[in-house]
């Protein structure tokens, strides 16, 4: 069965809190719904709902729900294109998937943003998503010796997890200042589920030190990572370890919505108030409008899904929630922004572009982006800059070059598949 098939009125891309609620929502009031995930779980990066580690919750409550619906998912499914206006394909291990569709949902969540540093590129230096998902798929970390390093709150529950793995948390360094967490630690006293998950998360994190103003400039080792170097600005410090996660915030998927001609900018999809962008029939909900959280995500989620089978009026209901967690979601973007010293990290001889092995001395000889990708290929690996991009957004103030199908590797034969 296909989403053709199906006769298909909204294909949703992405099953995290908010593609679930957005799927869940316009299913329950009579639209025929299609739903892509590229894993094979339900449930996104904080849901993820594996045999290993099965979601429980709220979580488990949003992915039964859809599962009990007349939403028909599919799993492993890659969108890699749109070769023509409502329609997209997709790449799953059965084939590939042209699916029409009427309305379309967006809800493609965030990634980690890298910012390289000597020794970055070591096999024992991960994402602190790129950690959780590897722990959740049953990676085991029991006895390891952790490094947590970057900024936002999700050092607290990478850290909360490894925890609960036995494994031994050595620090949690934020690169951002006391003063900056103590308002966002106000804006956070304004919302109960937060507080709750302050409480539940606390219990784990005692006694594991918290270096607040300090980040990590190197990782060294010889066969394997031995210690990272941490500064302050003015002093450093070692910590000996066997892997260090680490991440600076988040940053939206936004690959397709810029395929499809959706406005973005500051790093999020611009969108209206039932969630639209300037893609005609096209929503955008969850972090790609914005990173706060899995609670600003299902509000969305659940105004787009509505707004799509025509429940404006329902929609709005929502709308007061979700303005409470745009305000929290600029607090916590202005308390974990980026310090200046941060553009310093890389060395000339530091790989930038792992794929294309490019160095930042190279990259600096280059006048944008464009430049960049034509003299040395950065950016042109299977990652297609998703990691070296932002970070030289960061770095140079680059902005990234536009997509160009396929968004993601495929096979030649999917991108020959006949069109619906």
């Amino acid at each position: 069965m296909n989403a053709r098939d199906a006769g298909c009125d909204v294909v949703v891309v992405g099953a995290g809190p908010a593609g679930l609620a957005a799927a869940w929502e316009a299913a329950r009031h009579g639209a025929r719904v299609a739903l892509l995930e590229s894993s094979p779980w339900l449930g996104g990066q904080i849901w993820k709902d594996t045999p290993e580690h099965p979601v429980r919750g709220w979580g488990r409550k949003w992915i039964r729900r859809v599962e009990a619906s007349h939403v028909v998912v599919y799993r492993q499914a890659s969108v890699v294109a749109a070769p023509e206006p409502h329609v997209l394909l997709a790449e799953t291990p059965d084939g590939a998937l042209a699916l029409r569709w009427k309305k379309l949902i967006l809800a493609t969540g965030a990634r980690e943003l890298f910012l390289p540093f000597p020794g970055w590129t070591r096999p024992e230096v991960v994402g602190l998503g790129g950690l959780q998902a590897l722990v959740k798929s049953g990676w085991p970390v029991r006895g390891q010796r952790v490094v947590v390093a970057g900024t936002g709150p999700l050092l607290l529950a990478v850290a909360a997890e490894m925890r609960r793995q036995r494994a031994s948390v050595k620090a949690i360094v934020e690169q951002a200042s006391w003063g900056s967490l103590f308002g966002f630690a106000t804006a956070v006293a304004g919302h109960v589920s937060k507080l709750a998950q302050g409480a539940t998360l606390g219990r784990y994190l005692l006694r594991i030190p918290y270096c607040v103003g300090w980040w990590p400039v190197a990782a060294h080792g010889r066969e394997r990572l031995e210690h990272v170097v941490l500064s302050n600005g003015s002093r450093t410090r070692r910590l000996e370890c066997d892997l260090l996660a680490c991440a600076f915030g988040l940053i939206p998927n936004d690959e397709l919505p810029r395929l499809l001609g959706a406005t973005c900018t500051q790093g999020r999809v611009v969108v209206d108030d039932l969630q639209r962008t300037s893609s005609s029939d096209t929503y955008a909900a969850g972090e790609l409008t914005g990173v706060a959280g899995v609670e600003a995500a299902v509000v969305e989620g659940c105004i787009a899904g509505l707004a799509v089978a025509g429940e404006l009026e329902r929609a709005r209901t929502h709308f007061a929630r979700r303005q409470a967690w745009r305000r929290f979601q600029d607090r916590m973007a202005r308390a974990f922004q980026l310090r200046d010293e941060l553009k310093n990290l890389a060395a000339d001889d530091t790989v930038i572009c792992r794929c294309e092995d490019v160095t930042f001395g190279q990259l600096k000889q280059q006048a944008d982006w464009r430049e960049a990708k034509l003299q040395c290929r950065c950016g042109m690996g299977n990652c297609q800059g998703r990691t070296c991009g932002e970070a030289l957004r960061f770095l140079l103030d680059w902005e990234p070059a536009g997509v160009r199908p396929p968004v993601l590797p495929t096979r030649v034969e999917t991108l020959s598949t006949p069109l619906p």
